[in-house]
């Protein structure tokens, strides 16, 4: 149950659902630049690099040493993990596979010339290029991350809000806002006002306890949906029961701006103040895909979920995974890297003149996504969904006897949570 890159390293990789280890491309090599080295573009250099072999030469494009998984992330909170224990550097990724790695920034892109410009003023040439450079936060009036922590991209937001929870009064007020979806990780919000009630509760003794007025502290969970995204009946449960005397939830709570010197929040149902405000603001696609207009106007990159292949007219050879694309299915670390290995099968069949759209292929065309949420310092529940691609609408479609979520929470899901982690994290970087 412990969890460490040591343990990790133990774990045997899962196996990849698509075959695409056989498939030798031509004898010159076929250039693959990905950008992002998270759950998704983590995943498919390294599946490209070892189904590709010689073949096929990969160049991994981020601004960071390392990856800091947002996966498990929520356990810094509580002390029960630290970002050392999530943070995976690129340094091997050339002597195990041969990636090379460009710390830079990816600026823009020339789908004609298949081209992209980085921040130093060089550029890379492609034959395919993957993005999944995750997301961008849309802009709310007022906000400033340094005061107000959004900790929804791993690092150093998640340590600032474990600082501010830790120094908040025993009976103090806890504010998060939930954003509109599609967001990242459509639990995680929910899981992450548990995780701060128990916090708070345990520090002050107030978890199932009556305490005098002014010294139970309270977590006034703002949603800008109308009901809780995932596990509704979990978290309503948890919310209501476990934590009815800390944990206050409103719905159709949308975030209008923010004071972040005074932490106070205008909603649409009203201001709240509190001695920590966690905003999580709206997602998009970043700034790279919207300024290149893969886009397409719109927040998310459209897609065709048979290759994550780019549907906007002239980016031949670009493809978009994880988070920052437009198919409908969850934004999750396990979901980017279950397309991770769709997308690579595809490109390495492309590469060498196979077909992508095949009926045998496409009757096999799945993703998944599992996700575990600590409720408690010891106990978690779980979600679970499988996706089929649809022939009649050509997209994913959520396989309905496959959609299951856990009747609560306990300590062997706690448990089994390390290992769903362990085997998704050494599959995805190591």
């Amino acid at each position: 149950m412990t969890f460490t890159r040591r343990n990790v390293l133990k774990v045997v990789a899962a196996t990849a659902s698509m075959a695409a280890s056989g498939l030798a491309v031509s004898a010159s090599q076929h250039r693959v630049v990905v950008v992002g080295g998270g759950f998704g573009g983590g995943t498919v250099a390294r599946y490209l690099a070892r189904w590709g072999g010689a073949d096929v030469a990969v160049t991994l494009v981020d601004p960071g040493d390392a990856h800091v998984s947002c996966v498990m992330s929520g356990l810094v909170l509580n002390d029960s993990l630290s970002l050392s224990d999530l943070t995976f550097p690129f340094a091997g990724w050339k002597s195990r596979y041969g990636i090379d790695h460009l710390q830079r920034r990816a600026l823009s892109i020339d789908g004609a010339a298949k081209r992209l410009a980085l921040d130093d003023g060089s550029g890379v040439d492609y034959d395919s290029l993957v993005l999944s450079p995750g997301i961008r936060f849309i802009d709310v009036p007022g906000l400033n991350s340094e005061l107000i922590p959004h900790g929804w991209i791993a690092g150093p937001q998640t340590q600032l809000l474990h600082d501010q929870i830790r120094d908040m009064p025993d009976a103090g007020t806890f504010i998060l806002s939930i954003p509109k979806s599609p967001y990242r990780c459509p639990p995680g919000p929910y899981e992450r006002a548990c995780l701060v009630a128990d916090i708070l509760g345990r520090r002050s003794g107030a978890l199932g306890v009556s305490l005098a007025p002014g010294r139970t502290p309270k977590v006034i969970v703002l949603d800008a949906n109308p009901r809780i995204q995932a596990e509704e009946e979990t978290f309503s449960r948890a919310f209501s029961e476990l934590y009815g005397n800390i944990v206050s939830y409103h719905a159709n709570a949308e975030l209008l701006s923010v004071d972040s010197t005074a932490r106070v929040v205008e909603t649409s149902i009203g201001s709240f103040s509190g001695d920590v405000v966690n905003v999580i603001p709206g997602h998009a696609a970043p700034q790279l895909l919207a300024d290149s207009g893969l886009t397409d106007g719109g927040l998310w990159a459209p897609i065709d979920p048979v290759t994550y292949a780019s549907t906007v007219a002239g980016f031949p050879g670009v493809h978009v995974i994880g988070d920052a694309q437009a198919s409908g299915q969850p934004k999750s670390g396990h979901m980017a890297n279950s397309q991770a290995k769709i997308c690579a099968d595809a490109i390495l069949r492309n590469a060498r003149g196979l077909q992508n759209h095949t009926a045998e292929r496409l009757a096999a065309l799945t993703t998944n996504s599992a996700c575990f949420s600590p409720i408690t310092a010891n106990e978690a529940s779980w979600l679970t969904a499988v996706y089929r691609y649809d022939t009649g609408s050509g997209q994913m479609a959520l396989v309905p006897a496959s959609f299951g979520a856990s009747r609560g929470w306990s300590k062997s899901n706690y448990e089994r949570m390390f290992d769903w982690s362990n085997n998704l994290l050494a599959d995805t970087f190591l």
